[in-house]
């Protein structure tokens, strides 16, 4: 399959739909315009295509999932926008973009990232989109997703990631780190379609599998590319995990064997839904897309 095409028409669908999510609802002008400079200053919108994917290889037409799939999208970029601030990783560029609080001040961003944050779960809940999708699955879908946002996940990840700094690289810390950080909510993102499509526990067990390992191989690749990448294609400052003395891959690896580690969990994520028929040929691509990415 040409996946390029597949990820760029789908992330057409997500943008689509939040650019009339958003059209549709009033705030304050400023606290908007916030919001959607960061929701569409570019990115690949990978957390939703993942979902979308994983409902089309459990059987559901991909179109029934787009606005829950839209809202994995909200709770990433309010992510991004708080990792950027000044208290966090204070970077200046995020998709080859002033950051949020570069532009409308930390109070701004702040209060941006709380509502996307909020707005996600509104749509998350709301059983008005999709009347072919089962009310308790999206209860189940929403507490994964809950999980894998807060304190249990992304934002543990988060809160040791900075607490590690300038630390001696340890290697249960750095799994800590990724696992929470990164890989619970490209995880959750997965196992978000499995869900609402309505799958027995063997494919959503292994969906699973497939979600933790392209999720832990896609920050590896994250912190090789934070050395290698092209400042240009990244969209941002490469060597900035260098700087501040980041906990990553490399620093207690060294780059081969990081490279080495993220083909074998893209490796191992494939040969876990080896019992999918060609319906998950898209999560196929997409795991080796994530391996071989520049940006």
């Amino acid at each position: 399959m040409d996946i390029k095409k597949y990820l760029n028409d789908k992330k057409e669908a997500v943008d689509s739909f939040l650019h009339k999510y958003y059209k549709e609802q009033r705030r304050p002008t400023l606290l908007q315009e916030a919001m959607l400079y960061c929701l569409f200053a570019g990115g690949k919108r990978i957390r939703p295509v993942l979902a979308i994917a994983s409902y089309g290889a459990c059987g559901g037409k991909s179109d029934e999932i787009i606005p829950y799939a839209s809202a994995l999208e909200m709770i990433h970029t309010y992510s991004l926008i708080h990792d950027d601030l000044p208290a966090m990783d204070n970077d200046d560029l995020r998709r080859g973009k002033p950051t949020s609080h570069k532009v409308y001040g930390e109070a701004v961003a702040i209060l941006a990232g709380d509502a996307l944050l909020t707005d996600a779960f509104s749509l998350l809940s709301d059983t008005t989109f999709c009347h072919t999708i089962k009310e308790t699955d999206l209860m189940k879908a929403l507490h994964e997703i809950s999980i894998a946002s807060g304190s249990l996940g992304m934002v543990a990840g988060q809160a040791q990631d900075i607490l590690s700094e300038n630390s001696i690289p340890d290697k249960k810390i750095l799994q800590f780190i990724h696992i929470h950080k990164t890989r619970a909510l490209i995880c959750a993102s997965v196992k978000l379609g499995c869900i609402l499509a309505g799958s027995k526990p063997d494919k959503l067990e292994a969906i699973s599998s497939y979600g933790s390992g392209i999720g832990l191989a896609f920050q590896v690749v994250d912190d090789i590319l934070n050395i290698e990448g092209d400042a240009k294609e990244m969209g941002k400052a490469a060597g900035s995990d260098a700087k501040i003395n980041k906990m990553t891959y490399p620093s207690l690896y060294g780059v081969e064997k990081s490279r080495q580690i993220s083909k074998n969990l893209i490796s191992d994520a494939i040969n876990s839904i080896a019992s999918f028929s060609s319906e998950a040929d898209s999560l196929r691509e997409i795991a080796l897309y994530l391996l071989n990415r520049r940006n």
